[in-house]
């Protein structure tokens, strides 16, 4: 995944790679992407800081899981801006987001989620932002 990445080989083929998961700071806290196999599947682990939280938006292509490791959150999701339904999630709460469902995660405390979601080509693009308090409405940027 890196250029400090390392793969050792065994004698029936490749063994493991061994890589530091990169780090991308938010305005909401920061990612950090553990997995993430182009055309198979991504990995992160989300940190939201208290108080903050993700745009409201969907994905066209992308499935993604969110489950909840620490902390409290209020997740919105529905099939439009209008027909939002919200609850509250703690620890091992999941929901899983099928391309297209909109959805928004705010930290009530400070946060830790793990997401996993599918990896089509362009998947680092793959966000509408519908609102976005961070000023990135409309964009892909990070």
């Amino acid at each position: 995944m890196t250029s400090e990445s390392t793969v050792s080989q065994s004698a029936t083929g490749p063994d493991a790679e061994v890589y530091q998961a990169p780090r991308q700071d938010k305005p909401w806290g920061h990612e950090v992407i553990y997995a993430g196999v182009d055309d198979k599947y991504v990995g992160k682990i989300l940190h939201i800081t208290a108080g903050h939280g993700l745009s409201l938006q969907y994905h066209r292509d992308k499935d993604e899981t969110i489950s909840v490791l620490s902390g409290a959150a209020l997740v919105e999701h529905g099939p439009s801006a209008d027909a939002l339904v919200s609850q509250h999630f703690g620890p091992g709460d999941t929901i899983h987001l099928p391309a297209g469902a909109l959805h928004r995660i705010t930290a009530i405390t400070d946060l830790t989620c793990a997401e996993s979601s599918t990896a089509q080509p362009g998947w680092r693009e793959d966000v509408v932002r519908l609102e976005d308090k961070y000023g990135r409405t409309g964009t892909t940027a990070p």
